[in-house]
């Protein structure tokens, strides 16, 4: 909820006067019970874990690795050359391995 900071504060005997019974209509008048929201079209955007996908065709444009990349002999992750830690046995590691 914003607060607006430049909004006159009241005085304490402002907030005495104010019943419990006053600020509970207040608060019940600002929230409404419905939602209107559809359960079904909510429901349609959510993938569940384990969901058949056999119908479903995935395409994926692979681009070899570049010059400046490398592929790390421990996790099998492609890095720029400016993650390479050293080479082990002439096999690059990166630094996220290597620590």
């Amino acid at each position: 909820m914003a607060t607006d900071y430049d909004a006159p504060r009241k005085r304490d005997e402002d907030l005495k006067e104010d019943s419990l019974e006053q600020l509970k209509a207040s608060r019940s008048d600002h929230q409404s019970s419905s939602v209107d929201e559809d359960e079904v079209e909510a429901a349609e955007g959510f993938e569940l874990p384990g969901a058949d996908l056999s119908n479903v065709e995935l395409t994926v444009a692979v681009v070899p690795a570049q010059e400046d990349e490398f592929t790390c002999s421990q996790c099998f992750l492609v890095h720029h050359r400016s993650q390479l830690a050293y080479e082990e046995n002439g096999l690059p590691v990166c630094s996220e391995c290597a620590s």
